[in-house]
């Protein structure tokens, strides 16, 4: 049996977290420019759904950076421990299809 690395599936495995936390990021950046000019806001359901896709990582730098939903103690802990466990996830994905027996 041998190792082989298969390229495109650890492409796509990043490109799918990174294109997702930058959506969050951004999603999180719009809401705070609306928040700031009392305009209409990104429903909280649509952020979770994010973070729990995977956007988790690009929610908690928005929050740091962005001082955005910072003072939520229920948006710290979903955007943490959906970064956890989808950081677990990718490394299982790549571990399955990125290096495999042949």
């Amino acid at each position: 049996m041998e190792m082989y690395f298969n390229g495109t599936a650890l492409a796509v495995i990043f490109g799918y977290y990174l294109i997702l936390n930058i959506i969050m990021y951004i999603t999180m950046v719009i809401d705070k420019k609306r928040a700031i000019k009392d305009g209409w806001r990104i429903p909280e359901k649509n952020l979770y759904l994010l973070a729990v896709l995977g956007g988790g990582m690009g929610g908690l730098i928005a929050m740091i950076s962005k001082h955005h939903k910072n003072k939520q103690l229920d948006f710290i802990l979903v955007y943490t421990i959906t970064t956890i466990l989808h950081i677990l996830v990718a490394f299982l994905l790549i571990g399955k299809f990125a290096f495999v027996m042949k």
